[in-house]
């Protein structure tokens, strides 16, 4: 039997900044921390932290995200975020409130909720 050697260790690169992408509707809130071209490096959703039901859209929820994602962003070196919020929900204000009381400086703000131009075509008129 011959010997295997294990491969060495890769130590993570240190990220000086990230982009937080947030998603909050009325039913839950759900952020990804991506690099600057697009790679995920961390998740987290209010369903993932174990709260069920409506509880998963309230304002604290959002908040224990951003305070999780800001302990697990600390050992990959990340300083600084910008932001996209993205729907109507009640987490918006809330994960970046999170984001800044934790030590992690918010570099900008943006809104990315898409909004239709025209939108569907509408339902016929009712006839009673």
């Amino acid at each position: 039997m011959a010997y295997k050697q294990k491969s060495k260790k890769q130590k993570k690169a240190r990220i000086e900044s990230a982009i937080a992408h947030v998603q909050s509707s009325f039913n839950n809130t759900l952020v990804s921390i991506t690099t600057m071209e697009g790679d995920v490096l961390l998740r987290c959703s209010a369903g993932k932290l174990g709260f069920k039901g409506a509880r998963k859209g309230t304002p604290f929820a959002a908040t224990q995200i951003g305070l999780t994602l800001a302990k697990d962003m600390a050992p990959l070196g990340i300083k600084v975020i910008e932001v996209n919020l993205q729907g109507p929900g009640a987490g918006r204000d809330s994960i970046v409130r999170a984001f800044q009381s934790s030590g992690i400086a918010v570099s900008m703000l943006r809104d990315v909720t898409p909004l239709p131009h025209n939108g569907c075509r509408p339902p016929k008129k009712r006839r009673v």
